[in-house]
């Protein structure tokens, strides 16, 4: 007897292996466009990479992400059953294609837009990030009109996912099917289908078929490009953001399995000098200016353009001849909430952002915090709402005994209030700034306070008032940059004039990069380059200049505490750069699966994954270009100190010993 479809029992599937490959095109086609929105960045990726390791890595990103988006629809597609036959039942499977696959096509194109500001895909940690925030619509109105095209064609492409979508014909079910040669073929190849498809599924969404294959992660795209910042191009954002749903940021490699041998290699736990305990207390100011990377300050670039190089900073430029500047600087991560702990606790950013892991629960002081212990009055300030990125909680945490934001600014008789809102993200820099030196003035000596500006920032404007005097010029970016110079002039014309100014050791550093025109700031490292200066009015604490030995955001915390004093240990993963040999300076940073370490005058690249060195470059060559790796006799130290240092920090965030007390209470439990 005819079965009663009037189909082939193989339809089905053929049409789920057809709108499949069409998720795979609509993948490719936003990785090329994720590429051209940040060409820049990847100026060799497709020079200095094969194209079979590009489309090796791609085809394993995208099969797993496509995988686990299209499990619902998968089901309903190869359900050996023959209700699914029918219009009605076609109909909403191919809504639910193409609402998942567009969704995915958004995240996407939308990530292709927020790259220049992490320098990665993003991750599940971003809702965390912007949880406090409710400027969002905002933000995102602006970035729609900016990114105009993006939305073009992400409209075009869920457009191409509705139009090519294959229904295979129409089918509509006329009575039950009747139990015939022909039934009995349609649901034993149906159910053949179903079931070969499961394992498929389950080795595409691991990313391999042997027992030896771990489910691949983010951090397995760096060995399918030449620089981990490339890897970015590699992974999709649905593929980062499902496999980074619940899972534990901090595992603790075993590099070694004696402790003594670990500690004598490296250990985190600082002792005061005996000449520091009786250094006459300092007042401490932090300035932690928002996007203002080495990039744009003259007077830290004159390699740069043949020596002409002018920069954007010309009162920086002035306050550098003056302050102890470093040929390598270096911030610990990419995003704001990277540079308060690496700043103010000397926590650098390995895998996630700190303050988005667990392990931002465990007991954990600073510096504000170890010069409380002092008799230090300590208090941050931050021109956004209240609450904003979490910096109050973090602050408060670390030891600030004060915060003011814009609750307190709007307050403050003395100023505009609310009239001096961005109407974005926060109080403008300049009246903020003054605000802060005013204030401080009502604290009791010594105090350490610090401030994170925010003008420098997407989406890139400055006050009305100042619209002709820093016209558009270079990069967007280009004209806050000046009008936040501007306002740390005015913050340093105004804090000269207050009592406490001689007697205070300010430092000034961005809390990461930014927007970038030149090549060899778009470069893995480069995107890493921020500027630290330390300022002594009196000049007493040390010489000005510059220095060869290179520093880090997590050098703030120990070099502050060497220079006015400390009577208790602490725990910090930097050094005192006025107290430690410049061949003993280093640096580290996370980036795409591959930890950078800078020692020696030399850039090592180390794959988390497969824990080896994949490049070791000069610091001299600037666009890295030449590939050193095994022929520099410094890599093998260079590889033990890094191991040392990710063991350190990876079981002190598990065991919660990130403070000496902590250290030494769970070393006895």
């Amino acid at each position: 007897m005819k079965y009663p479809f009037g189909i082939s029992a193989l339809r089905t599937p053929l049409v789920f292996v057809w709108n499949i490959a069409l998720a795979y095109i609509a993948y490719a086609l936003c990785r090329v466009i994720y590429w051209a929105e940040n060409i820049s960045s990847f100026p060799h990726f497709w020079t200095d990479n094969t194209l079979s390791d590009i489309v090796a890595g791609a085809w394993h990103f995208d099969t797993s992400a496509i995988l686990y988006t299209n499990m619902l629809y998968a089901l309903m597609m190869l359900v050996p059953f023959h209700w699914k036959e029918c219009s009605a039942w076609q109909q909403v499977t191919k809504w639910v294609f193409v609402v998942v696959n567009g969704l995915a096509v958004v995240i996407n194109l939308a990530d292709a837009a927020y790259f220049p500001y992490t320098g990665r895909r993003t991750t599940t940690t971003v809702f965390q990030e912007f949880a406090n925030e409710n400027n969002l619509t905002g933000v995102f109105g602006v970035e729609l009109l900016r990114h105009w095209y993006l939305v073009l064609a992400g409209v075009l492409l869920i457009a191409l996912l509705w139009k090519a979508y294959w229904r295979g014909g129409n089918a509509k079910i006329v009575g039950k099917p009747v139990m015939s040669r022909s039934t009995v073929a349609y649901y034993l190849i149906q159910t053949i289908c179903f079931l070969a498809y499961i394992p498929l599924t389950i080795i595409g969404m691991r990313g391999g078929a042997t027992t030896a294959v771990r489910p691949i992660t983010i951090s397995n795209a760096s060995q399918y490009v030449v620089r981990p910042a490339e890897a970015a191009v590699v992974l999709n954002t649905p593929f980062s953001l499902i496999r980074t749903i619940g899972k534990a940021v901090f595992t603790t490699p075993a590099f070694f399995n004696d402790e003594t041998d670990l500690e004598t290699v490296y250990s985190p736990l600082h002792r005061p000098r005996p000449s520091a305990q009786n250094t006459s207390p300092r007042n401490v100011v932090v300035l932690i200016v928002e996007s203002f990377g080495r990039e744009y300050i003259g007077a830290l670039n004159e390699t740069l353009e043949n020596g002409s190089y002018q920069g954007y900073t010309p009162f920086v430029d002035e306050l550098c001849d003056s302050s102890a500047t470093f040929r390598w600087s270096f911030c610990n991560g990419r995003k704001s909430i990277d540079g308060m702990p690496s700043i103010l606790s000397s926590i650098p950013m390995f895998v996630e952002p700190f303050l988005l892991t667990p392990s931002s629960m465990n007991e954990l002081d600073g510096m504000a915090y170890a010069l409380g212990q002092k008799g230090y009055e300590t208090a941050f300030f931050h021109g956004a709402e209240n609450g904003s990125m979490g910096f109050q909680a973090f602050a408060r945490k670390t030891g600030f005994q004060h915060y003011f934001g814009r609750t307190e600014y709007n307050a403050d008789p003395r100023f505009g209030g609310d009239a001096d809102f961005d109407g974005m993200w926060a109080i403008w820099d300049e009246p903020f700034l003054q605000f802060y030196a005013h204030k401080m003035s009502d604290l009791q000596e010594p105090f350490m306070t610090a401030v994170f500006t925010a003008s420098s920032h997407h989406p890139y404007q400055i006050p009305e008032a100042y619209r002709d005097t820093f016209p558009e010029e270079g990069i967007i970016i280009h004209k806050c940059i000046r009008y936040t110079d501007h306002a740390l002039r005015r913050f340093f014309e105004t804090a000269r004039r207050q009592p406490w100014f001689e007697r205070t050791l300010f430092v000034l550093t961005s809390d990461h990069t930014n927007l970038s025109d030149h090549a060899f700031y778009q470069t893995d490292i480069g995107g890493f380059c921020s500027p630290i200066l330390f300022y002594d009015p009196s000049h007493q604490l040390f010489e000005p200049g510059m220095r060869p030995c290179i520093a880090q955001h997590t050098d703030i915390q120990p070099t502050v505490l060497g220079l006015v004093g400390t009577d208790e240990p602490y725990l910090a993963f930097g050094v005192d750069l006025f107290h430690t040999p410049a061949d003993s300076t280093w640096a580290v940073n996370y980036n795409n699966g591959i930890y950078q370490y800078v020692s020696n005058g030399l850039l090592l690249q180390f794959d988390a994954e497969t824990k080896t060195t994949k490049a070791v470059y000069e610091l001299t060559d600037s666009l890295l270009t030449q590939n050193l790796v095994g022929q520099r006799p410094e890599q093998a130290h260079m590889e033990r100190q890094l191991k040392a240092i990710i063991q350190q920090y990876m079981s002190r965030m598990i065991e919660d010993r990130l403070t000496p007390t902590s250290d030494e209470h769970n070393r006895t439990h």
